[in-house]
């Protein structure tokens, strides 16, 4: 089962037209000449290519590759994770994106020292770096990994060439290549997914046939409702936890939020985050399809082969049945290696942005803009190199849909319940940011190298091969370090029970720990004043959820968070106010920046406050 010439052919047209794109948007143009063009594309996308950047950077070859191999596996109990989709999108494009997009942000870090300080900023700027720069290895070596084991070209040889093409594009196009190359990439991979569930299908007979042979198999799994967190997957982990997942993803993510800002209106990043609803449900369906169609082949085609890990299953299967249609191997390969490709570029430009705008630019203010656009591409050249580094690392993390997802639980739990912090809760302080953001770092990792720990003592040598072998049922052994493993956490008791915690409860679990122990710290260390909140850095829950109660309750709700005018026709009403606190400046705008129409909510300072009249739109 080796690739023709045609399906490298096909391989190779997508590598070129890749880079193709970073060049002409290298040469076209404004030419990347400044900081705006290279990491917020002018902020000139419409929400069509953003939402299809959207969808590509975190589903990718973690989907691809992943779903199939969970559904085959475990059955179909990961397709409710779609539930979760409703309210994770629903939320940012309510609350987290008109805040961010009036902020006229380029980190979305600049929103936590707007609203917390200089230390908050820098701290959720290090967690989210430390994150990206992981998940770019696993993201990386597993496609890699899986495209070795079945054609047979070197590993390394397949690492270096996605790396260098993706960190070519991105350093000469800059946020618009890697958004047009994210469009192109992700039709790619839904055509190569169709042309494996046609193909298998027909293979096996019918659909019916598909779905007849996973119901005598058990893998057509009913509704869990067991209420138990350390049970691997039910519906309150995938509908509730993944709700958490989601919005650590699309709410707070610099990856997502930085494509939200590079939309020409506010109205055209929420209409991105709504395009991604149906897209999200497709990629998740087409996976599930994917694992139901690979596992009724191998019950009536069983063939011996040695697979050494399960993401390699996938890729085999597509080897084994489009061996007889030249070009469809190199096409299904394409897709998985474009989902690779759109996820590391976005992660190259996202780091790019946050460590230019949070850490170097606020100690070189003077820094001219040809010098930080110069600075911005190399440091996108950077950690495309780094990346090459991390991905030997991801060897060690088993299935690439748990590890990337396990990343994101472990790491953007916490960020998110920063970003909570401060949305909801405008009495909390920077005390009880920096406090509440390291309880639930040392609780994550905790619990993740914890759990990861545990796994590789449960698992023997001898059974981390997976064997599809030339028997019946070929769950057999798939199954069987992963029983041997789940035995080990059920004898764990105490404390290290938490090892042994759903990782689809990360996020969730993570991030209330940083909301509560941060409202603790916060109250306990003096919680901030209402008045000395910019009011555009929150999202007052309460009186929304309580619309009911009288306008007196609800005033006191507002924690004395002062009332602003809303003119959604003018989004940079605010933007000076906004800049004096990123100078430094707590205590307000001045009396030029913010109108002062309300006496009963003077400051008894002689401050200014924020107070402006409620106007109607």
């Amino acid at each position: 089962m080796m690739f023709t010439t045609v399906d490298y052919v096909i391989f190779a047209l997508l590598l070129v037209l890749s880079s193709a794109i970073g060049l002409y948007y290298a040469l076209s143009g404004g030419k990347q000449r400044t900081t705006q063009e290279f990491l917020l594309a002018n902020r000139s996308m419409g929400f069509f290519p953003v939402a299809l950047s959207l969808l590509a950077t975190f589903q990718s070859a973690v989907a691809i590759l992943g779903v199939p191999s969970e559904i085959y596996r475990f059955g179909t109990e990961y397709w409710f994770l779609g539930c979760s989709y409703i309210l994770g999108l629903l939320i940012p494009a309510y609350i987290f994106i008109p805040v961010f997009y009036r902020l006229r942000l380029t980190s979305t870090y600049e929103y936590l020292e707007l609203r917390f300080g200089k230390t908050v900023r820098i701290c959720g700027t290090v967690t989210f770096i430390f994150q990206m720069v992981i998940y770019m290895g696993v993201v990386l070596y597993a496609p890699a990994l899986a495209f070795n084991a079945v054609t047979g070209i070197s590993l390394w040889g397949v690492v270096l060439t996605m790396g260098l093409v993706c960190t070519l594009y991105t350093t000469l196009g800059g946020l618009k290549a890697v958004i047009w190359t994210d469009v192109i990439q992700t039709l790619v991979m839904f055509a190569g997914q169709l042309a494996v569930i046609i193909v298998g299908t027909a293979k096996v007979g019918s659909i019916q046939d598909v779905w007849n042979i996973s119901m005598e198999h058990n893998k057509i799994s009913g509704i869990n409702f067991n209420p138990d967190p350390f049970t691997r997957h039910s519906i309150w982990s995938l509908g509730i936890g993944g709700i958490f997942l989601m919005l650590s993803l699309y709410g707070v993510n610099q990856a997502q939020v930085q494509r939200y800002l590079s939309s020409r209106t506010e109205r055209e990043a929420i209409l991105s985050c709504y395009a991604v609803f149906p897209c999200q449900q497709l990629v998740l369906a087409l996976g599930c399809v994917t694992g139901l169609v690979m596992f009724a082949y191998y019950q009536k085609n069983p063939i011996p082969e040695m697979v050494e890990v399960p993401d390699q299953m996938v890729l085999y299967f597509v080897m084994d049945i489009l061996q007889d249609f030249p070009g469809l191997p190199g096409l299904f390969v394409a897709c998985l290696f474009s989902g690779a490709l759109s996820t590391i570029s976005s992660a190259f430009n996202s780091l790019a942005t946050v460590t230019m705008e949070d850490l170097i630019k606020p100690h070189y203010p003077s820094l001219t803009e040809s010098r930080a656009t110069l600075l911005s591409k190399c440091l996108a050249l950077m950690y495309g190199l780094l990346c090459l580094g991390m991905a030997y690392l991801s060897s060690l993390m088993g299935s690439v849909l748990q590890a990337a997802l396990s990343i994101f639980g472990i790491v953007g739990g916490p960020l998110l319940g920063v970003f909570c912090l401060g949305f909801f809760f405008p009495f909390t302080n920077s005390i009880g940011a920096v406090v509440g953001l390291l309880a639930g770092l040392i609780m994550a990792f905790w619990i993740g190298i914890g759990s990861f720990v545990d796994r590789m003592a449960a698992s023997s040598p001898a059974l981390n091969a997976t064997v599809i072998p030339d028997m019946g049922n070929v769950t057999t052994t798939v199954m069987t370090t992963l029983l041997t493993s789940a035995a080990a956490t059920k004898s764990l008791s105490g404390l290290k029970k938490f090892h042994s915690l759903s990782y689809m409860w990360y996020s969730a679990h993570n991030s209330a720990t940083v909301v509560i122990v941060g409202i603790i710290v916060s109250l306990l260390t003096g919680p901030m004043k209402g008045r000395d909140v910019n009011p555009r850095t929150v999202y007052l829950v309460l009186p929304r959820l309580l619309f009911f109660l009288p306008d007196r309750y609800k005033e006191r709700l507002r924690f004395g968070v002062p009332h602003i005018a809303e003119d959604k026709t003018n989004l940079d009403i605010d933007e000076k106010s906004c800049n004096g606190f990123l100078n430094g400046n707590a205590k307000g705008a001045d009396k030029d920046d913010m109108e002062e129409t309300t006496p009963g909510f003077s400051r008894p300072d002689g401050g200014h406050s924020y107070i402006v009249q409620e106007t109607s739109l």
